[in-house]
């Protein structure tokens, strides 16, 4: 895997480098942003005095608002370009981060948290369409694996910050734990210089600027276009249901379903992150040869066999290797993710169409984590193991049946239209 990788990677020009890494970090470092979150969640209860249950609120309102930046920036990345719209996102994430740091009480959390998400919701769709109107054909499927584990790398530096910086953090006020970790969380701003200085616009956009040909749907492609795009938002709906269902709680269940502390949380997370890391290459590679749909009921199949070490294992080893098994299988069916809308996408749209059907996916499973929690409180008294694992199961069968129902497009070409 290592040679194909590198293979890939010599394949590709300067400009198609520097925009795959401007979109790569900038997933990562909005998915860190997110979860920091999930890890602070005991810790901002405990400092709110609010149960975990009331906390979790903080991710339905950054999942709810999602769709709004999508499509906010979706729309001016079609009529502005995808590159300053990229740089005007990050600060956006990195500003509401910091102030989620400094919110006096829940509430004003819940507010910065729904901005927060607003600014994230942007940031994959325009990142996308930049990465795959910048990169050739050839290797599409192994870039999109890599690009989506941008949010799973998101989440692993999130772990490592959380495992060497939470414990030890005393302070109280504006020094709570808990707060600065989300200060640490608006350092990421830094990448806009980056991008500034060694990206440069799609040429797609830039060519449909030069020919003043204005990309735009007519209104007689609408209904043409709906019933795509209504199923790719139910689509979305698994997907997104599989990731957040197998990760937003997943730290609170380690840490109060099994009495891990910190270190160990971390370390399970971070085990678990390095197996999404595989499966997305790992599977989004392999959809080069099966086919997108193939590749990612396969893996949202090989899930189920895992739940037994990844929910109701107690030994701290074999729970770290079900945290890999299980986010290796989840993770490499989201790797399929960004090369499979982008190619399903109309090119008048593509900074839109695609982003916006994620995110609409999110807003429908954007009460997922409280209703996780609210099932366990009222059925397992708080325990999140059966929930945890009934979730899967569902969600997995999801993502199987509506990937067997739907299209695909692999190969489209992208970087001539």
């Amino acid at each position: 895997m290592a040679n194909g990788i590198r293979q890939h990677w010599q394949e590709l020009t300067g400009k198609q480098k520097n925009a795959f890494i401007a979109c790569f970090l900038g997933w990562t470092l909005d998915a860190f942003d997110f979860f920091i979150l999930t890890y602070c969640i005991s810790a901002i209860a405990t400092d709110f005095r609010v149960g975990v249950e009331e906390v979790t609120e903080a991710l339905f309102w950054t999942l709810v608002m999602r769709p709004i930046g999508a499509l906010l920036f979706g729309a001016m990345a079609e009529k502005f370009g995808r590159r300053p719209t990229l740089i005007l996102n990050i600060i956006s994430f990195c500003v509401f981060e910091l102030a989620s740091g400094f919110a006096p009480t829940l509430g004003w959390l819940l507010v910065c948290r729904a901005l927060f998400g607003i600014a994230m919701g942007g940031e994959w769709g325009v990142g996308a369409a930049l990465a795959f109107e910048t990169l050739p054909e050839k290797g599409r499927g192994f870039f999109s694996g890599l690009l989506q584990e941008g949010y799973v790398v998101g989440n692993l530096l999130a772990a490592l910050v959380y495992g060497l910086v939470f414990p030890h953090l005393h302070g109280t006020g504006l020094l709570t734990n808990w707060r600065v970790m989300f200060f640490l969380g608006a350092l990421p701003s830094v990448l806009v210089f980056f991008i500034m200085h060694g990206v440069e616009e799609s040429p797609v956009w830039q060519s449909g600027q030069a020919s003043a040909v204005k990309p735009s749907l007519k209104m007689s492609d609408v209904s043409k276009y709906a019933g795509s795009f209504l199923f790719l938002v139910v689509l979305m709906f698994a997907f997104t249901s599989f990731s957040h269902g197998t990760q937003d709680l997943y730290p609170t269940f380690l840490q109060k379903g099994k009495g891990f502390d910190a270190q160990h949380v971390s370390l399970i997370a971070i085990i678990g992150n390095l197996g999404a890391l595989a499966g997305g290459v790992c599977f989004g590679t392999l959809s080069e040869k099966w086919g997108r749909r193939k590749a990612i009921i396969v893996a949202s199949l090989l899930a189920l066999p895992m739940i037994p070490l990844w929910a109701f294992t107690h030994w701290l080893p074999l729970v770290a290797v079900g945290g890999f098994l299980m986010q290796f299988m989840v993770q490499g069916a989201w790797g399929i993710i960004p090369a499979h809308l982008n190619e399903l996408s109309p090119a008048a749209v593509r900074a839109t169409f695609p982003g916006l059907a994620y995110q609409l996916g999110n807003l429908l499973s954007s009460r997922n984590a409280k209703f996780q929690a609210m099932l366990a409180r009222r059925y397992y008294g708080g325990a999140l193991q059966m929930v945890l694992a009934l979730t899967v199961v569902v969600v997995s069968l999801m993502v199987v049946l509506l990937s067997f129902l739907g299209k695909e497009a692999k190969g489209q070409v992208m970087t001539a239209e």
